[in-house]
């Protein structure tokens, strides 16, 4: 009790220190750690397949990109639309895409889960790069919503904006991860831990494994499509590239970097990963050669990822 006492101080503290950043960082800066948000929040969507359920997806981003291009499609042309309406059609959005794949998907196990996630991925991928529905491979730009409800508007200069959209996507992390780690302590999430350890006994015991892993894919995608409003919403410019299955590989990376058995391993990951390729710029111009690297030693060093070497050190 205590120790789990410790643990949500801690990750409270985490939440209060990313809080005080814009007070002392540059627009650069704020702006770059909005973007390692989104990526923690993407990140943290997958690890509930692949750290609680134990499915490994490479077609995750497409509810990402589907999300983000909702936001294009219903923010006007010239106009403006609240981030209270455009959020909640991304989610729907994202949800009933995931629905769909997953209830097919789910039919298949092991590599072949893998493989048939990859497809859809790409199939939603040329659904936006090879058709005018997703303005072609260079993407789109659009006015990005904005912050209003019930016909009241904040105004906001750049660094107001960029400010605001940072205490956005940190409360929406939050709200995330301490929703998932609520969920995951109930009935459900037993359900779905004793489904990774033993499918067949789960089974066995009486409960509909499709169903809690189809939950799992749904709510999965739902989250995914949260990130990818906030990005849309970030970024006013949407690409087919948000859901390339090398989207879907980069937030694995991000989980295995922070430590797969642990909820706030994805989050530490993320924001280690673009502090990674921030620094690669800096060093040289092949990034990739640079990440790699460093993401190889830290998974040849780190088994248990960056959230692991607390306990590491608790066990000496």
């Amino acid at each position: 009790m205590t120790a789990a006492r410790n643990e949500t101080w801690a990750l409270l503290g985490g939440f209060a220190l990313l809080a005080l950043l814009p007070l002392v960082a540059t627009n650069f800066y704020v702006t770059l750690a909005s973007s390692a948000l989104v990526a923690a929040m993407l990140a943290l969507s997958l690890n509930l397949m692949v750290g609680s359920l134990g499915l490994v997806s490479l077609g995750h981003a497409a509810f990402f990109g589907a999300a983000a291009y909702t936001v294009y499609y219903l923010v006007p042309s010239g106009g403006s639309l609240s981030f209270l309406v455009t959020l909640p059609a991304a989610i729907l959005v994202a949800s009933l895409a995931s629905l769909v794949i997953g209830a097919i998907s789910l039919r298949t196990k092991g590599f072949f889960f893998l493989m048939v996630t990859l497809a859809f991925g790409q199939m939603v991928f040329f659904l936006f790069h090879d058709t005018k529905l997703g303005g072609g491979g260079d993407g789109v730009f659009f006015t990005r919503p904005g912050f209003s409800a019930f016909g009241w508007e904040i105004r906001l200069d750049r660094r107001a904006r960029g400010v605001a959209t940072y205490y956005l996507n940190l409360l929406l992390l939050a709200a995330m991860f301490f929703g998932l780690r609520a969920l995951l302590q109930t009935l459900f999430g037993r359900v779905v831990a004793g489904i990774r350890a033993n499918e067949h006994r789960m089974r066995a015991l009486g409960y509909d494994v499709y169903r809690y892993k189809l939950a799992c894919f749904v709510l999965s995608g739902a989250l995914a499509g949260i990130a990818g409003h906030m990005w849309a919403m970030q970024k006013g410019v949407v690409n087919p590239e948000l859901a390339s299955w090398h989207n879907s590989a980069e937030a694995l990376l991000m989980i295995l970097l922070g430590g797969l058995r642990s909820l706030h391993g994805p989050i530490l990951g993320a924001i280690a990963y673009t502090g990674i390729g921030e620094i690669a710029d800096l060093l040289t111009e092949r990034r990739k050669l640079v990440e790699g690297l460093i993401i190889l030693a830290a998974v040849l060093l780190l088994p248990q990822g960056i959230a692991g070497i607390r306990l590491k050190r608790g066990d000496g």
